[in-house]
């Protein structure tokens, strides 16, 4: 008794592939549309006299993976 399910195959899954990147491509595409807020992060201004570093979450994460 055979399954009724094929087994999958390549051309399948770069078919899939295919339509899913162009299905993503004109989502992007689509004029009018824009991301919400939430997924933009707000940023700081420039300092006016350079010194942009600032000490933060990000990089203290960043020192904390270089400890030896």
């Amino acid at each position: 008794m055979q399954d009724s399910q094929s087994k999958p195959s390549r051309r399948g899954f770069f078919a899939g592939a295919a339509a899913t990147g162009a299905a993503a491509a004109a989502v992007v595409a689509m004029p009018g549309v824009t991301l919400p807020e939430l997924a933009q992060p707000a940023l700081k201004p420039a300092p006016e006299k350079g010194g942009g570093y600032s000490l933060s979450e990000h990089v203290k994460r960043y020192y904390k993976t270089t400890l030896v």
